[in-house]
């Protein structure tokens, strides 16, 4: 019997268009998406969709990352991180609004963005679909799509009240056309601080680019003007199961391995979190 329809994946329905048409909306069909010229899409058993064509993105977020993600976030030790991401969101837009996270991982971003909008509905884009699993149940109100966020998004031209993007991949081409004149982009990054601690007793951690701040602004310029910036920096402190946690969830985790980790002895029971919030209006 084929799967009904997950009722945050209804909810926002009316948002999401065929990848291969590009303009046609879809409906759903038999526990998939169907466009009217017969392109079918699968809804996964987990609640999410997968509206993936062509050659398949792959992702590094496997499901070690994801369990480890999932583990370090549940500590809380993120949540100031979650708070002005929600913050930002809140102070931009009406309750009723829609919201895409785009990387959204397991939701968690997302899930509190959605709190703060009690009236919001959310969509998360993602590659990996152990994360998925995760964001299809991260909140009643946010669905979850299997999308590699470097192509044009499958979502209708100003579908977006907000769109979210935190410690992930931007495609500001499509950030800037799937958000409404009056939306707002958010922005979350690292500053070069972030973590330092940790990378500094374990060099082979990926570094932070101090050209960062530089290509953010080069990318974004043309498309966006940033309304607000916050900043969040805070010292937090880490069992060594949350410090493990923390480098497997990070693209770090490709290049050091838990082991390498035992073999550099103490690591800091306390680190330093900084990332830089911005809120960006539309050109």
């Amino acid at each position: 019997m084929p799967m009904s329809l997950p009722p945050a994946l209804d909810l926002s329905l009316d948002l999401l268009r065929c990848p291969t048409c590009r303009t046609r909306r879809l409906h759903p069909e038999h526990g998939a998406l169907r466009c009217p010229v017969g392109h079918t899409f699968d809804i996964a058993r987990h609640g999410y969709a997968s509206l993936l064509t062509g050659t398949r993105a792959t992702s590094g977020d496997d499901a070690a990352m994801v369990q480890a993600r999932g583990q370090f976030l549940s500590t809380g030790a993120y949540a100031p991180i979650c708070a002005a991401g929600a913050r930002l969101a809140a102070e931009a837009v009406s309750e009723q609004c829609t919201v895409v996270d785009v990387g959204c991982g397991t939701g968690y971003y997302l899930a509190g963005v959605l709190d703060q909008l009690p009236g919001a509905r959310g969509l998360g884009l993602d590659t990996s679909v152990r994360a998925l699993r995760s964001a299809a149940r991260a909140h009643d109100r946010a669905a979850a799509v299997a999308w590699d966020v470097f192509r044009p998004f499958p979502l209708a031209d100003g579908a977006a009240d907000v769109v979210l993007d935190v410690f992930a991949p931007r495609n500001p081409a499509e950030f800037h056309r799937v958000l409404r004149p009056t939306g707002r982009l958010i922005v979350v990054r690292p500053t070069g601080r972030h973590l330092a601690e940790l990378r500094g007793q374990v060099p082979a951690m990926v570094t932070i680019d101090p050209a960062k701040e530089q290509r953010l602004h080069r990318a974004l310029n043309p498309l966006f003007e940033a309304a607000v910036t916050e900043q969040v920096e805070y010292s937090v402190s880490l069992t060594r199961l949350d410090v493990l946690d923390l480098v497997a969830m990070t693209p770090s985790a490709r290049h050091v391995s838990r082991a390498d980790l035992n073999d550099c002895g103490v690591l800091p029971d306390q680190v330093t979190v900084s990332v830089l919030a911005t809120a960006y209006q539309p050109r």
